[in-house]
C-alpha cells in the first residue's frame, strides 16, 4: 500500500513540475470528465459503479490539481529563502537544497531536485542541465563537521556510473572541506562550494529593492517613524515605508557582511 502511494506521489510530481498551470487545469478536467464520467456512460455501467468512478475521477482530479499548488507554493518558498534567509544555518536540510537549487536557476540551469529525506539519494540532490550540459550537485547542510574525502570519493563514484566527467560534480555545504577532500576534488575536477562561499553567492543573488519612481535599487534606512527605503539616484525622491514591514527590516540589517 505504502509502495502504490509513493509511486502515485511520485507520478504526481512528474507530471505537475513539468507542464504549466493551464495544462495541469485541462488534464485534471479530462481525468474527471472521461474516465470519472463519460467513459462509465459509455459502457452503461450500474448507478453504483458510475458513482464509485466519479468519485475516483475526482479525487485524483483533485490531486493533480494539488501536487501543482503545492509546487507552485514551494517555488514561491525557493525564492523567500534567497529574498529573506540571513542566517543559513536554521534552514533545514530540504530547504537547505531548495536554497541552493534557486541560486543555480537565477544563473540559468534548469534544476531537477533528486534528493530525498526520507532514504537513499544516490550522492545526488540536484541535476543541473543548460545548453546540453548537464551538472551533479551534492549538498550537505553540515554546519561544523568539514566534508572528509570519503564523500568527496563517493560523488566521484556517482559521476563515473552516471557517465560525466569529473567536473561534473558540485559539492555545497555549510561547513568547510578537509585538505585531503580538496586535494581530491582538484584531482577529479569537482567543484567546492563551502559556507563563504555560499553566502556571497547569496548575496550576490538577492534581488535588490527597486525603487517605484525611476526602479534603481534603493537603500534601507530609519527615521524617527521608523525603517524604509529610500532611492540615493540623483534627483529621485522615491521611498517606501516599512513601518508596517518591520520583519523585512530586520532580515536585511541581519544580512552577512
Amino acid at each position: 500500500m505504502a509502495e502504490s502511494e509513493d509511486l502515485l506521489d511520485r507520478a504526481i510530481t512528474a507530471v505537475v513540475t513539468r507542464v504549466s498551470g493551464p495544462t495541469v487545469t485541462a488534464l485534471a478536467f479530462l481525468i474527471y470528465a472521461g474516465p470519472g464520467l463519460a467513459l462509465p456512460l459509455a459502457l452503461h455501467w450500474s448507478v453504483v459503479a458510475l458513482v464509485e468512478a466519479n468519485v475516483l475521477g475526482t479525487m485524483f482530479a483533485g490531486l493533480l490539481a494539488l501536487g501543482w499548488l503545492t509546487v507552485q507554493s514551494q517555488a514561491r518558498d525557493r525564492r523567500h529563502l534567497i529574498e529573506w534567509t540571513s542566517n543559513l544555518r536554521l534552514l533545514t536540510a530540504e530547504e537547505f537544497e531548495w536554497l541552493v537549487g534557486e541560486l543555480f536557476r537565477r544563473e540559468g540551469w534548469k534544476v531537477r531536485e533528486t534528493g530525498r529525506q526520507d532514504g537513499p539519494d544516490g550522492n545526488v540532490d540536484l541535476e543541473l542541465t543548460s545548453n546540453g550540459t548537464r551538472k551533479l550537485v551534492q549538498c550537505k547542510r553540515w554546519r561544523a563537521q568539514l566534508v572528509g574525502v570519503d564523500e568527496i570519493r563517493k560523488l566521484g563514484g556517482t559521476l563515473m556510473r552516471e557517465g560525466v566527467q569529473g567536473d561534473a560534480g558540485i559539492f555545497v555545504t555549510l561547513s568547510d572541506f578537509g585538505e585531503q577532500a580538496r586535494s581530491e576534488a582538484e584531482a577529479l575536477g569537482i567543484r567546492l562550494l563551502n559556507n563563504h562561499d555560499l553566502y556571497s553567492w547569496v548575496e550576490k543573488s538577492r534581488r535588490k529593492e527597486p525603487c517605484p519612481e525611476c526602479q534603481a535599487p534603493m537603500v534601507l534606512d530609519r527615521s524617527p517613524r521608523g525603517w524604509w527605503f529610500r532611492c540615493v539616484a540623483p534627483g529621485c525622491d522615491g521611498k517606501r515605508d516599512l513601518g508596517n514591514d518591520v520583519g523585512r527590516a530586520v532580515e536585511h540589517l541581519t544580512q552577512p557582511s
